[in-house]
């Protein structure tokens, strides 16, 4: 039965394991990941590999599991208040998130594969993402009493701009390689975080 390490050694080979798994999943993609390819990556043996891991989904599951937390970590460490300075606290904010995407890219671009054909994952990333809005959502009611913008429900305009933000994080970062030039993260900061401040609170700066 794969475990939790109690040992120096064994959190330190664990650890070379989900490395491996991160090269194996960046290179081929959830879907073309094996088992013995990890194993091979990491130099051990493919029954070394399941006394950690039960299989290739508890595998991806143990490889993403902080990404999320960190993620929403970075993504609400502003030091202005949206209440005060909406426009700072906001760039701020994407500014985190994408730094955090970019870092994390190889392991976003296999999180949107893995979703699209594994429950499990589709469900994390349902998660993962109506945790922002949630959280965006009741900032804006609570903080800046706005419930509602031009009789559009505040959560619906926060959920459309939300999945901008995820989805050019994902065209910009996670298929990079497809882009005729780098997007730099702080202009692309200053984008998204124009469209959330004009969808919001007007063009006023």
């Amino acid at each position: 039965m794969p475990h939790l390490p109690n040992t120096t050694k064994g959190r330190r080979t664990r650890t070379k394991l989900l490395e491996a798994a991160r090269s194996v999943f960046a290179r081929v993609g959830y879907v073309g990941a094996t088992m013995s390819g990890v194993a091979t990556e990491a130099g051990m043996s493919l029954g070394g590999l399941y006394r950690y891991f039960s299989d290739k989904e508890d595998l991806f599951a143990a490889l993403i599991a902080d990404t999320h937390d960190d993620l929403f970590r970075a993504s609400g460490a502003t030091e202005h208040r949206i209440e005060d300075d909406p426009y700072q606290a906001l760039l701020e904010a994407n500014t985190g998130y994408l730094t955090h995407y970019y870092d994390n890219r190889d392991i976003m671009r296999t999180l949107v594969e893995a979703a699209s054909v594994d429950p499990r994952f589709r469900e994390f990333w349902w998660q993962m993402r109506n945790r922002h809005v949630d959280r965006f959502t009741t900032v804006l009611r609570l903080k800046c009493g706005m419930e509602a913008v031009d009789g559009i429900d505040v959560r619906g305009m926060v959920e459309a701009v939300a999945c901008m933000v995820e989805q050019s994080a994902y065209v910009w970062y996670a298929q990079e390689e497809l882009q005729r030039a780098p997007m730099p993260l702080d202009q692309a900061a200053q984008i998204v975080t124009r469209i959330w401040h004009a969808a919001f609170f007007g063009n006023r700066r």
